[in-house]
């Protein structure tokens, strides 16, 4: 990021923070993740970048800000597939899930169902509706939906939802009253992130949840 502003490449170092700032988001780092949306969005309005931020956004917290960029990407883009069949109806689930509506969350999400193996999205649409199932207290939909990132490795890259989808699994197990299916993905998270940082939220939430299968 600091190479990308020396060179003035704003739109690349924008790029660079929100893709920091949607990571720190899913792993629970909520204020940091708020900070460097807003870092990002002094150096773009680009419309993919946008989209990112109100995701990042929703899932940091802030859905009323995440709901004004959503409104105005529907006015910039009306006509734009990518941004009306997926990530509108991804960032209103993910809007929809921070105020504790996870069947609405659901409904936005089969909207962008035909397109969850496109390589633009890295399944993330996928993931997200496994953990607006698991809210909902099922079993079996989000432990098909988190299967579907490890059946499409190649379609998930790097991203965090990858590593995440191996707690969301070890989570539908639980709801689905599997201890041992549950200890078994929980420490394929574990294994992961064996070198992470301790103090990472969502870590010590799995670990906390582990615990409690002993």
């Amino acid at each position: 990021m600091e190479l990308a502003r020396q060179g003035d490449l704003k739109q690349d170092a924008a790029d660079y923070e929100v893709g920091l700032a949607w990571s720190e988001a899913e792993l629970g780092n909520f204020e940091v993740a708020r900070q460097q949306v807003a870092t990002a969005l002094t150096m773009s309005t680009d419309r993919d970048l946008q989209v990112q931020a109100a995701v990042v956004l929703a899932r940091a917290g802030d859905e009323t800000q995440a709901q004004k960029i959503a409104d105005d990407l529907a006015k910039r883009f009306p006509s734009d597939t990518l941004v009306n069949f997926i990530w509108l109806p991804t960032i209103r689930a993910a809007i929809e899930i921070g105020r504790k509506n996870p069947a609405k969350a659901v409904e936005y999400l089969q909207t962008a169902l035909p397109y969850d193996l496109s390589f633009l999205v890295e399944l993330y649409p996928a993931y997200l509706r496994g953990v607006a199932y698991l809210k909902l207290q099922r079993g079996s939909e989000p432990a098909a939906e988190f299967q579907k990132l490890f059946d499409h490795r190649g379609l998930v890259g790097y991203q965090q939802q990858g590593a995440l989808a191996h707690l969301g699994i070890a989570r539908a197990y639980v709801l689905q009253g599997d201890k041992a299916k549950a200890r078994a993905a929980y420490n394929d998270f574990f294994a992961l992130w064996k070198n992470a940082d301790p103090d990472i939220p969502i870590l010590i939430a799995a670990k906390y949840e582990y615990a409690k299968l002993q």
